[in-house]
Formats: structure tokens, sequence, C-alpha cells
């Protein structure tokens, strides 16, 4: 199987306790099951550190180094510089998950906004894209990225989940839209309805994993060899075929994360 041919996952937590019974036998054999690379995205400071020690063991294996709105409160002055030290090295792709979380809403506003602010400046400064995370919290996260220019920056809207009208905004900001598992879902027609309308160029695989698990497997744990059912339903809505839609978003990965700029050498030896 060509690369390019094969399925690229953009936004995985393999670093996640979940897969601590198997997570070398999934990543050591990810290429004989179609896929090609996954980029494993940070959440807090320890998940920095656990995802930088998967890239240096696996090769197939990019990160992400950010954090995730809900643990902002962590951070200070001073372990804002391992997050800094972390995007620079070769492996960290982007700067992410970052953005502003309402469901939870907590910590507080105030501070989710702060680290938000902070960690696309960080984009900016590094030439990383963002890997962006709003959930209900639609209003905010657009004020906020547009003030800070992020169409300058560059990156995904992780698993998308708000309507057409923003996915346009986005789209005109040349983001990318990350497409996971809850397109599968019956009650999804807002994400089918986003996947009809957004160009496939500018739409990306991801599974969240562990979380997210389309159907059949949905309440299960997650795992990058079940994107094979997202690429069906997206198939099917744009009325291409499964190689089709894995040739276009495996391309349109590398582009996001700018991997077709770089060298392999570049990365970290193991």
């Amino acid at each position: 199987m060509l690369m390019g041919e094969m399925i690229f996952d953009t936004h995985a937590h393999y670093d996640d306790e979940a897969f601590d019974g198997d997570r070398e036998n999934i990543l050591e054999n990810l290429t004989e099951n179609g896929i090609e690379a996954i980029v494993n995205i940070s959440s807090d400071l320890k998940s920095i550190e656990d995802t930088l020690a998967l890239t240096r063991r696996y090769p197939q294996v990019y990160g992400a180094a950010g954090i995730h709105p809900c643990s902002t409160d962590e951070l200070d002055e001073e372990s804002f510089k391992a997050v800094l030290r972390a995007a620079l090295e070769p492996a960290m792709a982007a700067i992410g998950e970052i953005g502003l979380d309402y469901y939870w809403d907590e910590p507080g506003r105030g501070i989710q906004k702060k680290w938000f602010e902070r960690q696309l400046e960080l984009a900016r400064e590094t030439g990383r894209p963002v890997v962006i995370h709003s959930r209900e919290a639609a209003k905010d996260t657009l004020e906020i990225m547009k003030a800070h220019k992020s169409a300058e920056i560059g990156g995904v809207i992780h698993c998308f989940s708000y309507g057409t009208d923003m996915a346009r905004e986005y789209l005109n900001m040349g983001f990318y839209l990350g497409i996971g598992g809850v397109l599968t879902f019956q009650n999804a027609k807002k994400l089918k309805e986003v996947a009809a309308y957004a160009p496939l160029d500018r739409l990306v695989l991801e599974t969240d994993c562990p979380y997210l698990a389309p159907v059949p497997h949905r309440g299960k744990r997650n795992c990058s060899l079940y994107l094979k059912y997202v690429v069906k339903a997206l198939a099917d809505i744009k009325g291409l075929t499964e190689q089709e839609i894995i040739r276009a978003t495996n391309r349109n990965a590398k582009e996001l994360y700018r991997l077709d700029r770089r060298e392999v050498t570049e990365r970290n030896p193991l």
C-alpha cells in the first residue's frame, strides 16, 4: 500500500491510560492496519512529556504541545516555558489542543481565555499550526481567534461541533475541520450537514481516541483502526469512493501539519 493511500489520524490521545494494556501493540502495527501516521495531542503538562516520549519511540507518531482549556489552571509563567520547549521539538507538529470549554466551565472563563491567547501567540512565535478545542463557546472562540489574526497561524478546529454558519467562518480563515466518529451517529444531523457543505480539501480525519468511537463501536474505546467507519460515512455523504476520501484527507493532514515541508531526518533519533 502506497503512502498517501493510507489513513492519517490527525488527533489521538495514545498517552491515555485506556491504552496502558496494548499501546505498544497498536502503535507498532499501525502501518499494516492501513494507518500511515497519527498526531498525538497533549492536554496537560504530563501529557506533553508522554507525547514527546511516544514521538521518540514511534516514527509514525507526531505530537502537539498544548494545554487543554480545562487544564489551564495548572499553568503559570514558569510551567508555560515547558510548553514552549516542547513545541520546539522537531516531532511536535502543532500547538494543541487549546481553546475554550464552557461545557465544564472550569477553570473560570478568564483563566481559559488568558492561556488560549498566550498559546495562540506561542503558535505564531514557533511557526506551528493550532489544534482548537471549542465546546459550547462558539462566539468567544471565534472572537479571540479573529483578534489574534489566527488566519495567519492556521490549524484545525478539532471535533467540529457547530453548524454550517460557523464552519463558513473558519473555512474563510483557511482552517481545516476535524471529522471523527460522531459523523456515524444517527443523531449527528448538524455535523453531516457540515461534512456535505465543506470542501473536501478542508476536511481531516481524527479519532480523539480513546473517546468518540464510531458506530458500530460507539460507547467503547476508540482507536485509529476504527477510522475506516468514518471514511465510509464521509464517502457516502460526498458521493466519492473510500479511497478518494483517504487520499484527500491524508494530503490535507500533511498540509495542515506542514509535514510535506520537513525532512524525516529532522525527527529526533530513537
